[in-house]
Parts: structure tokens; sequence; C-alpha cells
């Protein structure tokens, strides 16, 4: 095997198992604004939020409990377990570096909110603290903050 293709396969791993744990992190972190902004978060609001349907809800919070991140009943509100809070609160971290890299360089604020939520689900530690050194010393530079 070349070292090319070792690289490759390497790269698209990486993407792969990424995109393994978007629909995850986006849900919990969906359920967790939810909670916050109204108290409860039901089905029907995060078929909203998510812009699905009421099944692929219910099939992705399946998924979810057997993961340990989330619980639901029938006609209950969806709770997030300690492990799920955890996660959102991780991913709603990861967005927020991106976000505010992305509006650091200029990138318009709705485009930079529509490319964070990509983003954050792929960008490895050392480039997210590399991300947020940028945004601290970009702050510390910017005339807005004198």
């Amino acid at each position: 095997m070349t070292r090319a293709k070792n690289i490759a396969d390497v790269r698209f791993a990486k993407v792969r198992a990424d995109h393994s744990k978007e629909t995850a992190e986006d849900y919990v972190e969906g359920i967790s604004d939810i909670i916050h902004r109204q108290g409860t978060c039901r089905v029907k609001d995060m078929a909203k939020q998510m812009g699905v349907s009421h099944v692929t809800v219910v099939r992705t919070i399946a998924r979810l409990a057997k993961e340990g991140l989330a619980t639901s009943e029938p006609y209950r509100p969806i709770r997030l377990t300690a492990k799920g809070e955890r996660l959102a609160a991780r991913s709603r971290h990861r967005h927020e570096i991106v976000l505010s890299f992305l509006l650091a360089l200029g990138v318009r604020p709705v485009d930079a909110a529509r490319d964070a939520e990509g983003i954050e689900h792929h960008v490895s530690p050392d480039t997210l603290k590399r991300m947020k050194a940028f945004v601290v010393e970009h702050s510390r530079q910017s005339p807005a903050s004198h």
C-alpha cells in the first residue's frame, strides 16, 4: 500500500466516524437548547427544530437511548442523561469556538452560523485549540475591545 493511500484511508476513516457522531451531537445539543428555552422538549419540538418527521425523531431518540444519551417514554418529554448533557455541552462549546473563529475571519454571520454547524463535528482538538487561540488574540487586537 502506498503512503498516499494510507493517508487517504486515515483521513476518510475519520470523516466517516465523525459523520456517525454528527446526528447524536446535533440531537443532544438541540434537546438541551429546547429544554433550556422552554423547560421541556417533546418529539414535535425536535421535529420542528431539525426539519424532520416525527418518525425520524422517534427513531433517533431510540438510538440515543441505546447509547445512554437520552430517555423518552410515549407521550412524555425527551430528557437527556448526564452523559447526554455532557455531550451537548461539549458540542455547544465546539460550535461557539468555530462560530467565533469564522466571525473573526470576517465571514458574514449568516454564513458563519451555517458553516459552523458542519465544521464543529469534524474539527480536531488541536485545530479547535488553535481556533480558540486565534479568536482570543483577535479580540485583544480588535478596536471594539478597547
